[in-house]
């Protein structure tokens, strides 16, 4: 085939095939990913750890009391929501028998303070005479007998003195105990507080809590002028923590009402709870006396913080990829690199970059958008800080 044949007939085919080929490379080939770049600043980094599961507002005393003895409800001092102060009557229980037998103990003890009165008047009488028929002895005027019998007596009648004595600590032994058995149908309240919870309306039987049995208490009693949280963390992050430690107290029920707080105590064991994570709890005092607008039992989560600095190149922690890598966008290819990065303190908002990245560099902070990835095509989007 000459030339002429093969520029005529070839060549513009070839050409063509070209065109086609290279248009469906240039139409199917894929379009940049559009990633949000932030530029690394400076600023203070916290080094903290947070609960693993919502912690609770507690009361610094809290009571749930049951009579000792069972009984039908006779009296219902409080109602729930009352305030009331230590030492005021909750709750009493039918004990009419155990007056009765108060009162059978009390005309004892008085008839025996009586006994005790007579013999020992008369036990005073004969040592009196005694005395004199000593006396009289000495100077002549009786016989030793007459001298002995009268120390015999006055000894008898001490010795009776000492027994009434005794059976009048008897009988008020008996008093004791019949009032100590009334109290076990009586509740007081043992510091101020608020009645929380009443289980049993007036007239109704109250049965007491014996051990083992999980039966409701009759009176649940709370001291809402000092309030703590209780918060379970890691196991792993429990030896950083120490009492004295400042905290960040955030409620689901106060949201924009953040509260500052102390470590008050760390448990000194771990809680091992079935399909959960292995926890310490640790206390949290409030900083302010929280009380008024909280309440027992509110969720709390805790910010515990570890340490901090201050003025250091920082970046969000979420940009980080398995905690030492950054994804830049290389303004020469197009395309998106990696950077590995040292890291310093961090938070679940910041961390501190050591080295690897400087002040006004811009990272990706969008990794989890769909076709991020090391050497993809990508174009930063506008909304870039």
């Amino acid at each position: 085939m000459n030339t002429s044949i093969f520029l005529r007939r070839i060549l513009p085919a070839a050409l063509a095939l070209m065109l086609v080929v290279g248009g469906f490379v240039w139409t199917t080939r894929a379009k940049p990913v559009v990633v949000v770049l932030k530029s690394v600043d400076r600023g203070n980094v916290e080094s903290t750890v947070v609960n693993t599961r919502a912690g609770t507002v507690d009361a610094c005393q809290r009571t749930k009391l049951s009579t000792i003895l069972g009984g039908r409800i006779e009296v219902l001092a409080v109602k729930q929501g009352d305030k009331v102060k230590k030492g005021q009557l909750l709750m009493k229980l039918w004990n009419d028998d155990q007056k009765a037998q108060q009162r059978l103990a009390e005309a004892a003890l008085a008839s025996a303070r009586q006994h005790l009165n007579e013999i020992c008047t008369g036990a005073s009488r004969a040592a009196r005479d005694a005395t004199r028929q000593g006396n009289l002895r000495a100077r002549g005027f009786i016989s030793e007998a007459g001298e002995d019998t009268a120390r015999t007596e006055a000894e008898v009648r001490k010795s009776s003195c000492d027994a009434a004595r005794a059976d009048v600590g008897q009988a008020e032994a008996k008093v004791h105990a019949t009032k100590v058995e009334q109290g076990r149908t009586v509740l007081y309240a043992p510091f101020d507080g608020i009645v929380a919870k009443i289980v049993g309306e007036l007239g109704e039987y109250s049965t007491p809590s014996p051990p083992g049995v999980p039966t409701p208490p009759a009176i649940d009693l709370i001291d809402d002028t000092c309030l703590y949280i209780t918060a379970p963390m890691d196991e792993v992050d429990a030896p950083k923590i120490k009492a004295g430690l400042p905290v960040r107290v955030s409620l689901d029920a106060l949201p924009k009402q953040p509260l500052k707080g102390k470590v008050r105590r760390v448990a000194p064991y771990v809680s091992a709870v079935e399909k959960q994570a292995r926890t310490v709890d640790v206390e949290v005092d409030f900083e302010m006396p929280a009380t008024g607008h909280l309440l027992v039992g509110y969720s709390a989560d805790v910010e515990i913080v570890l340490g901090g600095r201050q003025n250091v190149v920082r970046v969000p922690t979420a940009a980080l990829i398995e905690g030492s890598r950054v994804m830049v966008l290389n303004a020469d290819s197009g395309k998106l690199d990696e950077r590995k990065v040292k890291t310093g303190i961090a938070n679940w908002e910041f961390t501190e970059i050591v080295d690897g990245l400087a002040e006004g560099e811009r990272i990706v902070i969008s990794l989890e958008r769909e076709g991020v990835k090391v050497g993809a095509r990508a174009v930063a989007d506008e909304k870039s800080k």
